[in-house]
């Protein structure tokens, strides 16, 4: 989490920004913005694709200069050699397709074990779908509380507070973070 701490600190330098502009935007203080970026704090991804939208990036942008545009593919064997990137909020991903740089969407793999998630709701811009691989948990999105287990799907609004649960001793789950395609202006 070393090296995106430092591409948010370098990312809002380049851009001239202060923490507190950067902070206000996100909605969080200007200690917690300091303490992501001196790598004291692990965020979850929610908070990172609020800090990627309030520097104009993508959450990939986060990870990685080296950005494509084409084709991307993960292989698995090269995946299940990689370190997870562990957050404060008790879990841990595989950022997908991070190196391909213009994207509506984010595929995430997530693993979070029964015990280390903390409670706490969160929210970020756009849509979400979550696909369950192994194990089973809850969901809750708003007041709602839902059952998922490998198979299930759920798809939300992703600016509604939510927040999961293990049931099992560990659950493996395919996130999507999605953002609407910007309306573009017709010509005349």
């Amino acid at each position: 989490m070393k090296k995106i701490s430092s591409r948010i600190r370098s990312l809002r330098r380049r851009q001239s920004r202060t923490l507190k502009e950067i902070s206000d935007r996100c909605g969080f203080t200007v200690s917690l913005l300091s303490k992501i970026e001196s790598g004291k704090v692990n965020p979850p991804v929610a908070t990172l694709e609020k800090i990627a939208q309030a520097l104009g990036v993508s959450l990939n942008q986060l990870f990685t200069d080296d950005q494509a545009s084409a084709t991307s593919l993960t292989q698995a064997s090269k995946l299940s050699k990689q370190a997870l990137t562990t957050t404060d909020k008790g879990y841990g991903f595989h950022l997908l397709a991070a190196e391909r740089a213009d994207k509506i969407m984010q595929p995430i793999l997530f693993v979070a074990e029964k015990g280390k998630v903390k409670a706490g709701v969160m929210s970020h811009s756009g849509e979400e779908f979550i696909y369950v691989l192994k194990g089973k948990m809850s969901y809750q999105i708003g007041e709602e509380t839902k059952t998922l287990g490998p198979g299930d799907s759920l798809y939300f609004n992703a600016e509604e507070d939510h927040d999961l649960e293990p049931i099992t001793a560990k659950v493996e789950y395919l996130a999507i973070f999605a953002q609407r395609p910007a309306t573009r202006k017709k010509r005349a």
